[in-house]
């Protein structure tokens, strides 16, 4: 069997198996992962034969996507704000949504950095329940230079409940090279001082909502989907507690 033969076995077998998934795309993606080779070369290079231990590969590839396991976690990789993170099975998948809250995040922090002056040489960033770290890192990336250019220190720090997450986010900033750091703690819990920004993307699904077995969500860590009352505790637990952890004229 060739690359062009497997392909198309795959998205057929796909499209039967997962009707409102990207069957073709998914399929291309498997096939990129195996071999090592990018979506050019295999389009390219279509009559490649594949060999035996590549066959063995592909089909244990393909039965984990047939069953609805999500890419990223097939792949241990998710692109978020064009930065490659390591995702694991302990962690949400970074979403495009997510990035809504980075975009504004950005603007409001390059608006702050730009009226510090010389009455502040430090700015902090805490981001809450961090996971893979892909909004802190997101940020980094974007702000560290901005803080440069005014002589200005810019702190991100990220912090998760659960060590193995936050073993996870460290390797992320060491691959993407961010100087971010990475805290274990059960939200405030572990921090200390005081931050001119605090974000979040915190759990708030209802225990009982039916969206929890549909779709990539079956195979996320319930610990990041769901929370307490309806959805809302830990939003309530992050706007109570916040205060107490922002500087005059935070957000």
């Amino acid at each position: 069997m060739n690359y062009r033969q497997w392909l198309a076995d795959a998205t057929q077998r796909l499209s039967q198996a997962n009707p409102n998934e990207n069957a073709k795309i998914d399929a291309l993606v498997l096939l990129q992962h195996a071999t090592g080779r990018s979506r050019t070369q295999i389009l390219a290079f279509e009559e490649t034969q594949i060999d035996e231990k590549m066959s063995a590969d592909l089909i244990a590839l393909l039965a984990r996507r047939l069953k609805g396991e999500p890419i990223a976690y097939i792949l241990g990789e998710k692109e978020f704000w064009s930065l490659p993170l390591n995702v694991s099975a302990g962690t949400l998948i970074p979403r495009p949504d997510t990035e809504i809250l980075v975009e504004k995040a950005v603007a409001i922090v390059t608006e702050a950095l730009q009226k510090c002056g010389q009455d502040s040489q430090r700015f902090r960033i805490l981001d809450l329940g961090t996971g893979t770290g892909a909004i802190a890192l997101a940020l980094a990336s974007e702000l560290k230079p901005i803080a440069q250019k005014q002589h200005i220190q810019l702190d991100v720090i990220g912090v998760d409940v659960m060590p193995n997450v936050v073993t996870l986010a460290t390797s992320n900033a060491e691959k993407n090279q961010l100087d971010v750091s990475f805290l274990q703690s059960h939200w405030f819990e572990k921090v200390t001082g005081t931050f001119d920004l605090i974000v979040s993307n915190p759990p708030y699904i209802d225990t009982k909502d039916e969206h929890l077995t549909q779709g990539d969500v079956r195979f996320e860590p319930l610990s990041a989907l769901v929370a307490e009352e309806e959805g809302y505790a830990d939003l309530r637990h992050i706007i109570a507690n916040a205060p107490k952890f922002m500087r005059a004229g935070g957000y």
